[in-house]
């Protein structure tokens, strides 16, 4: 069964840039459409970004432009390269074997954007 483990996460100013990173252990990444997913406090979780099969990905409006999903399928992890990042960015992110959050996800990484 897959696991997997973010880090990355950590206190930044606006406009500032950090790098996410999701190891997988257990399975391997490429047979998932993979996503990041984040949920700030007292809201929804939302799917930020995706990577399918085929290396196709999807952002959702409120990052397009500044953040970027790769997968290295050699060391069989993903990650979330995020620039220009806003307050409304703090939340804490996670990584999960669907776009949506369900299936399996990992622990999360908590990104805290002050402004």
């Amino acid at each position: 069964q897959m696991q997997l483990m973010e880090s990355g996460g950590g206190s930044v100013q606006a406009g500032g840039s950090l790098r996410l990173s999701c190891e997988a252990s257990g399975d391997t990444m490429n047979s998932y459409c993979m996503g990041w997913i984040r949920q700030a406090p007292g809201k929804e979780r939302e799917g930020v970004a995706s990577i399918d099969i085929d290396g196709k990905t999807t952002y959702t409006e409120f990052v397009k432009g500044r953040f970027t999903i790769a997968q290295d399928n050699a060391k069989n992890t993903l990650y979330l390269l995020m620039n220009s990042l806003k307050s409304e960015d703090t939340a804490l992110y996670y990584c999960a074997t669907r776009p949506d959050g369900s299936g399996t996800r990992g622990q999360g990484t908590q990104v805290t954007v002050s402004s």
